[in-house]
């Protein structure tokens, strides 16, 4: 949303849902996606690629080497116990985009369960083709008892373009999650083995032995 004051003059909305395929692969069907009213701003492929990659940030073992992590120390959030880093990205690769901010780190899962902080880089071409990007924060929930998923996410700041300061407010929402579960069959002897298939008469399971008989008393 744009604001003017507190009165909101523009919107972009869109609801999408993402399942994996068979392979894993990511997938996205956009459900609902009526027409932006935005006139002071316009949703660029750099915001939509940070709604849904850098906003639900995850720094991952990969992307470890490519960030400075400095410690702050330990706070108290609600019920939680915290660590609490700083992270910036070490350099600028190419049209790569990064997260800087903050992010707050349970003590007993390890994961992350708040962040706060901007996307990097904003982009200046040249006056009236500016790019930029607001600072948010993201909190998640224990979702499945064992893993924390990004639940919420807001941003109200004032982006200071060139020709004039546009304030603008971001929500995202992140519901109905849902365990990835794949195919499998079983092999054996170089044969599927079929779910639910009885048994021949007389067949036995593989290497079980026949019970033997037992003698008369």
């Amino acid at each position: 949303m744009t604001l003017d004051g507190d009165t909101v003059d523009g919107t972009y909305q869109q609801v999408f849902d993402v399942t994996f395929d068979d392979k894993g692969r990511r997938v996205k069907n956009v459900v609902f996606a009526p027409q932006t009213t935005l006139q002071r701003i316009m949703m660029t492929e750099e915001d939509i690629d940070d709604i849904e990659n850098r906003l639900p940030f995850v720094l991952t073992s990969d992307e470890l080497g490519e960030y400075d992590i400095l410690y702050v120390g330990k706070q108290k959030m609600d019920e939680l116990s915290t660590y609490v880093f700083d992270i910036a990205p070490k350099q600028i690769v190419g049209k790569k985009r990064y997260f800087q901010g903050r992010i707050w780190v349970d003590d007993h899962d390890f994961q992350i369960v708040e962040t706060y902080g901007k996307t990097v880089p904003d982009i200046r071409k040249k006056r009236g083709q500016e790019n930029l990007f607001p600072k948010f924060t993201t909190w998640r929930e224990q979702i499945d008892g064992q893993y924390w998923f990004p639940t919420y996410t807001r941003a109200e700041d004032t982006l200071k373009f060139s020709i004039g300061d546009v304030k603008i407010r971001e929500i995202v929402k992140y519901t109905n999650y849902k365990r990835f579960g794949a195919k499998s069959k079983i092999l054996y002897d170089g044969q599927e083995v079929q779910h639910g298939k009885e048994q021949s008469p007389g067949q036995q399971p593989p290497d079980q032995k026949q019970p033997e008989p037992q003698k008369p008393q």
